[in-house]
């Protein structure tokens, strides 16, 4: 199979989808591999690496769109890039379409079939490709949190690891997940008081098992997330739903609610975000206030640490590129199910349900438009 691999566009994101050794392994099974020039090098990998590892790097991305059988990708294509695809091309990437309608309806009528990293599953019906990403995203959250709580940067002016004689700063982290729980790693180990709260009384179980006294768990109700995020000094939204668009947990009167100088980073703005007040940001223009809360919504926060974000994430999806690459589109998902979980466009047609409902846009269920 002909694979094409795209600088990524979007704004401040070095990430690269397939790295030299991928490369390697990808050659090893026989397919070509298309690299547009200087797609890893912002992720520390040259065009010379590229090629001793057996791509061809042409000319442009328009030659790696209308050569390549599929695209595999970082982050969901921009509209412009969309233009480029072929009629009956396999897209392999991020898409987090439920907060996407004009994306949406731009892959439809590219007819193209659209396989989206977050929501195929591994057997156990956990999410294998969103899984190394979110935990990057989760553990960055509070180093982000932290260095906008400094009064240069607007915020209240609070260390979160405190000093003795003085309170260290509160971080309230909204959903127990891979986000959270790796929130809740980073925010402990620089000694935050960290409150934790979520639907699933087992994970706040586990969670509460780890650290014991460190943290405050607590069961998720509207009462209980007003009471906290009050008082909060930081508050990741970590709330996901696959595939859906997030619920919204945090009410714009809430926000009102918070201290001045507090702040709040969505980690859920790819899937609209958990609170009422946040739109997407990016790494060059991150934050916003409103209220006297200072927002941080970056919907690619992983494109911030390229090196580590593009070996986690090749680690994960290579493995379904080779199944996708070696047996076709067609047969690698009608031989897995979890993998035939990620498809969301298939030639022009919405087939995830979880999106159309987000969406307001009918349905065809997979197998109707396999047939």
């Amino acid at each position: 199979m002909l694979i094409g691999v795209p600088k990524e566009v979007k704004d401040f994101e070095y990430r690269v989808s397939v790295t030299p050794d991928g490369v390697h392994l990808l050659r090893q099974q026989g397919h070509q591999v298309l690299m547009e020039p200087s797609a890893g090098q912002g992720s520390g990998f040259s065009d010379e690496a590229y090629r001793h590892a057996g791509a061809e790097v042409v000319g442009s991305k328009e030659e790696v769109f209308h050569r390549a059988e599929m695209i595999v990708k970082v982050k969901e294509p921009q509209l412009s890039e969309c233009a480029l695809f072929r009629p009956g091309q396999v897209l392999f990437t991020y898409l987090h379409l439920a907060s996407l309608p004009e994306l949406t309806k731009a892959l439809m009528a590219a007819d193209i079939t659209a396989i989206a990293y977050e929501t195929v599953e591994a057997k156990d019906h956990s999410l294998p490709m969103l899984r190394p990403m979110s935990e990057i995203a989760g553990r960055l959250a509070v180093q982000v949190g932290a260095h906008y709580l400094s009064t240069v940067q607007g915020g209240r002016g609070v260390l979160l690891a405190g000093v003795p004689g003085v309170l260290p700063g509160h971080v309230v982290v909204l959903g127990a997940g891979v986000v959270g729980t790796s929130a809740v790693r980073i925010a402990v180990g620089m000694g935050a008081r960290v409150t934790v709260i979520n639907l699933d009384l087992d994970r706040l179980r586990l969670l509460d098992d780890l650290y014991g006294g460190r943290i405050a768990t607590c069961a998720a109700s509207e009462s209980a997330i007003e009471r906290a995020v009050m008082e909060a000094d930081l508050v990741i939204g970590a709330v996901l739903v696959p595939g859906a668009r997030a619920p919204r947990v945090i009410s714009r009167s809430l926000v009102s609610k918070m201290p001045a100088g507090s702040v709040i980073v969505d980690v859920a703005v790819d899937q609209g975000g958990c609170c009422e007040t946040t739109r997407p940001t990016t790494h060059s223009d991150p934050v916003y206030t409103v209220d006297g809360v200072l927002h941080y919504c970056v919907t690619n926060m992983p494109g911030a640490v390229p090196r580590t974000s593009t070996f986690a994430l090749n680690n994960a999806t290579l493995p379904f590129v080779i199944a996708l690459a070696n047996k076709g589109f067609r047969k690698a998902i009608l031989d897995d199910p979890h993998l035939a979980n990620g498809v969301n466009v298939l030639h022009g047609k919405l087939t995830s349900e979880a999106v159309a409902k987000s969406l307001g846009i009918a349905a065809t269920p997979l197998r109707q438009a396999l047939a």
